[in-house]
Parts: structure tokens; sequence; C-alpha cells
């Protein structure tokens, strides 16, 4: 039964999200500038759950959006990139990712340090007790996703109990700053201006004004290449890091050597699959259960400000444009959902640069928190 209101929550949430995109009245967009359309996606589901009391964070579709919808937007989304764009976009948005990498992974030891000196308990408190195993897993976390998460807990033996309140923490804080950074990509543009920032990114998908992007043709061809190309990669590759990569791969050469490859259609279909996903999430929002000292809690919100912070000083020094900021926050912290999601409040056709960016997040995140785990050994 679960299973069953689960999936008319989600069907709700994508037909309603895609309705307020196509509508045109005053009020409507005054409200979407504030609230984007794509994160009702994720609070309709939640506010289900919240007023209902209903517990949807185990129902199938979580599976199935992990196994199949993923993997299957994963490749859409890339097969809309062409390889000219990555010449156009260059190097920084990289250098900048990186810097919100390594600043996630060296502000815990920093704010830790400055704790114990502004703070006679905050040393019986972070070493002593030990909390400040709690900090490494945030790290492999908000980097690397679960799988890097899990790993730093074993690697530096993080108590179990701990663990889960940290756990709880990771999903607040990511939960809100997905939320954040919706709003802050809408006022790029603005941040631009403040900040004397006049770079101008190209129109990516030119087909998608021309006739012939809606070829019947083309779509069929395009359509039956990403579902026959999925199925197999799915059946042939258990692991989903690799997974993703795999597809990441196949979809660049997909987009790009297939001549009549329907640019356009694919990031038509790969924004309502964002859409989608978002749902789902949505179903798992929760943010009972939370036991931590205050102090370990302020410690993670000024760590998670001042990582933004800094990527805001990197990216004013490359005179990169402010919408890369969020992308990369987001594909630090949020991963291959999100990071195209909050993408898509932009502009859809940067989705496959965040997918990129959240790909070198979850293959990087265990070294992160390895590197994090090595600060804390000199103290």
């Amino acid at each position: 039964m679960e299973s069953v209101i689960a999936l008319l929550v989600v069907s709700f949430t994508v037909t309603a999200v895609y309705w307020l995109n196509r509508q045109k009245a005053t009020w409507i967009q005054t409200l979407l500038n504030w609230f984007p359309a794509i994160l009702f996606a994720y609070v309709i589901p939640a506010g289900f759950t919240h007023t209902t009391g209903m517990d949807l964070s185990g129902v199938f579709l979580h599976s199935i959006s992990r196994n199949w919808i993923i993997p299957f937007a994963i490749l859409t989304v890339m097969s809309a990139l062409s390889i000219p764009q990555l010449r156009i976009v260059g190097a920084r948005p990289i250098v900048l990712f990186v810097a919100g990498s390594f600043a996630i992974s060296t502000l815990p030891v920093v704010l830790v340090f400055l704790v114990q000196t502004v703070w006679s308990g905050g040393k019986d408190l972070f070493i002593t007790q030990e909390y400040w195993k709690g900090l490494v897993p945030i790290v492999g976390g908000w980097i690397g996703g679960s799988t890097s998460q899990l790993v730093l807990k074993e690697l530096v033996g993080t108590p179990e109990a701990l663990f889960l309140s940290v756990l709880v923490l990771d999903n607040i804080l990511v939960n809100i700053w997905t939320i954040l950074m919706f709003q802050l990509i809408k006022r790029s543009d603005q941040l631009n201006k403040w900040f004397g920032i006049d770079e101008k990114i190209p129109d990516f998908v030119e087909d998608e004004i021309k006739p012939g992007s809606r070829n019947l043709g083309s779509i069929i061809l395009t359509s039956a290449s990403i579902v026959l190309v999925t199925i197999v990669v799915n059946y042939l590759i258990e692991d989903f890091l690799w997974r993703v990569i795999s597809l990441s791969i196949l979809g660049l050469v997909l987009g790009n050597f297939i001549r009549r490859w329907n640019h356009a259609f694919v990031l038509r279909i790969g924004g309502i699959l964002i859409i989608l996903i978002m749902a789902i999430l949505g179903l798992r929002l929760d943010f009972s259960g939370l036991s931590l000292p205050f102090p370990f809690v302020g410690v993670a919100l000024v760590w998670l400000i001042s990582h933004y912070v800094i990527m805001m000083l990197v990216a004013r020094t490359m005179k990169l444009h402010m919408a890369w900021v969020p992308i990369a926050s987001m594909a630090n912290l949020g991963g291959i959902s999100t990071a195209p999601a909050v993408t898509a409040a932009y502009n859809e056709e940067w989705m496959p640069h965040a997918i990129l960016l959240a790909i070198l997040s979850m293959v990087s995140g265990t070294a992160w928190g390895m590197f994090t785990i090595f600060l804390f050994s000199l103290f």
C-alpha cells in the first residue's frame, strides 16, 4: 500500500512541477523567482510525509531510482554535452570544485583548533570525548557520498551512536543547503554585476531551435539508443560508481559521434528525469532524531558557510561566472542527483557539467576524508 501511495505522490509532484514550469501568469513567475519550480519536486513529497506521518523512505521507488532512473538520466544528460562545450567552459570550474573539496577537508581541523583556543571545554569535547571522529564521516558524506562516508567511519572508528546522529545532521544540513543553493543560483547574474564579472556562456544546444530537432526519426534513434545502452550497462556493471562513469563516457560518445543525435530532445527528457529523481528523494526528507552537542552543530554550520565563502572568493579571483559556485558546491555536497537539479534552475544546458563535477566528487571523497584524518593526526 505504501508503495502505491508513494507512486501517486511522485506522479502528482512531477505533473505539478511540469505544469508550473509552463505557466506564464505574473504571480506564478514571481513565486518561481523566489522558489524555483524544480524545488517543489523536493518539498511536495516531504510535506506529504510530514503532514501524514507516513514513512516512505523504504519504498521500492528508491531502489528503482538508484538502479535505473539515475543511470538513465545520467546517460541522457551527458549525451547532450558536446566535446566543444568542454573547451568553451575550460578548467576553471574544476579548479573551483577542487578548492571547495579542499575547504571541506581542511576546515573541520581548523575549526576544532579554533574552538579549543576560545573555549575551555573544546578540547574535552572534540579530543577527549573524540567527537572529531564524527566530523570525518561528514567529509566523506559531503564529497563522496554514502560509500565514502561508511569507509571513513571504519577508518577512523566513529562510535555507532555518534555516527547515527551525524547521519541525521548530515541529512538536515544538505537538505537546507540544497534549498539555499536553489535561491543563490537564481541570483548569479546579480552577483556577477556586484563582483564586476562579465563572463558570458554561449548557447550550447543550438539545434533546439532548428526544425530538425523535432524529427521523429532522430527521436526514435536517440530514445532506442539510450534505453538499450542503459540496460546493457546495468546488467554488465554492478558497482554504482563505475556504472555512473561508464554511462557518462558512453553518453559523450553517443552525443558526439552519432550524426542524427537529437541533443534538444535528450536535454528535455533529462530535465524531466531530474524532476522525477528529486521527487523520489523528497520522500526521504526527515528532520527527526538529532542528538548532538550544540558546539558540534555550530562547527558544522560554520564549516558549511565558510566552504561557500571560500568558493566565492576563488570564483571572484578567477573572474568565473558566479553560477558555478552553487553548482560546484552542490557537486561537492549533494552529488549526482541534486547538482544537476540546482543547475537546471539556472540553465538546463549546464547540467552535463554539473554531472561531471559530481562524478569527480564521488571518485575523490574517500581520499579527501583520509587527508582530513591525516590533518587531525597532527594534533
